[in-house]
């Protein structure tokens, strides 16, 4: 498992995948990241360590993710993250949170001392697709609601029971309303969802062009940020 990586396209950052609790939601039929995750404190911190020592700060700006929100991770690795922030300079954290913690966001912003970008797994703006089928336990009134907490939002595509429609309203509202957004393009894991790949083309030959608009990252493979199971 490579837990750091840089992403050295638009919005260059590095990136370091750290384990913390279990995910507070668990439900999301399609995600089996869930299982890379320690009730074990001190195992994660350990672990968190290692992988921190990692960060040089080239680029200014950091990206942590874990298999939860950024709210799971341990007191003592968000200290080590914040000790990384002053040491290395960092200028900008890119952080992951579940809608559920959304109040609570300004938290990490006093903890840290400088600006967040806080994504948050929408997966579609199809409410009944996105709970009903995905189980996301996401509940809004409007595009407009989930931009007061966050500025960025990922999106994921090519599941079976997806239509472009869907997926043509989704890319409107990212592009609309949020200044940064990640599409994952869904990849089969050891979960029951499956991939529609005759969906996936039709994206590809129609929304590639998405690569090169700023703040906006496709993920093809669920290792493109240079984290995760890389073989």
């Amino acid at each position: 498992m490579n837990r750091y990586g840089k992403i050295t396209q638009k919005k260059q950052r590095e990136i370091v995948l750290l384990k913390g609790a279990p995910c507070f939601w668990g439900k999301c039929v399609f995600c089996d990241y869930i299982d890379d995750n320690d009730p074990d404190q001190d195992a994660c911190n350990c672990l968190n360590a290692q992988v921190l020592s990692q960060v040089t700060g080239e680029f200014g700006a950091l990206e942590v993710i874990n298999s939860g929100s950024v709210f799971e991770l341990p007191p003592q690795t968000l200290s080590m993250i914040r000790d990384v922030v002053r040491s290395r300079r960092i200028r900008q954290l890119f952080f992951e949170s579940h809608w559920h913690y959304r109040e609570r966001l300004h938290e990490m912003e006093e903890y840290f001392g400088i600006p967040v970008i806080f994504k948050c797994g929408i997966e579609t703006f199809d409410d009944n697709f996105r709970n009903h089928v995905l189980k996301k336990g996401i509940t809004f009134e409007s595009p407009q609601e989930v931009r007061r907490y966050f500025q960025s939002v990922c999106l994921l595509v090519g599941i079976e029971g997806q239509t472009q429609e869907m997926i043509r309203r989704d890319i409107d509202t990212l592009l609309e309303h949020f200044d940064y957004g990640c599409i994952n393009i869904f990849n089969e894991n050891t979960t029951p969802i499956h991939r529609d790949e005759k969906l996936i083309r039709w994206f590809y030959e129609n929304y590639r062009h998405l690569e090169a608009v700023p703040g906006l990252d496709i993920l093809w493979e669920n290792t493109d940020f240079g984290v995760g199971e890389l073989q």
